[in-house]
């Protein structure tokens, strides 16, 4: 996937957050994709990691990166650490009931 736009928003993040560009990039390539609230977030969890590690890459130090993007995913609006990804699941729709 190419290099995606990064705010200024987003580098000012990055940088109080000890965030590299390579760690933004790990998460894009080989992370999880989840459209919530009507962003894309690339996550980069354990099992992402193990994965890649399976196959020769050392992802562990970018462990718990989540990086949002608009929806189309070519701009990165910001990013963070947070290793609980239960925000990232989809929630039940409400069932309507019958008249």
């Amino acid at each position: 996937m190419p290099q995606p736009h990064i705010t200024h928003h987003a580098r000012q993040r990055m940088a109080t957050r000890r965030i590299s560009p390579e760690a933004v990039q790990a998460a894009i390539c080989h992370g999880r994709r989840s459209h919530v609230r009507g962003a894309l977030i690339f996550a980069l969890g354990r099992r992402d990691v193990a994965a890649a590690a399976r196959v020769g890459l050392d992802l562990e130090p970018h462990n718990g990166v989540q990086v949002v993007c608009t929806p189309d995913g070519g701009t990165v609006l910001t990013a963070y650490r947070n290793h609980d990804f239960r925000s990232l699941k989809p929630r039940g729709r409400r069932r309507r009931r019958r008249p």
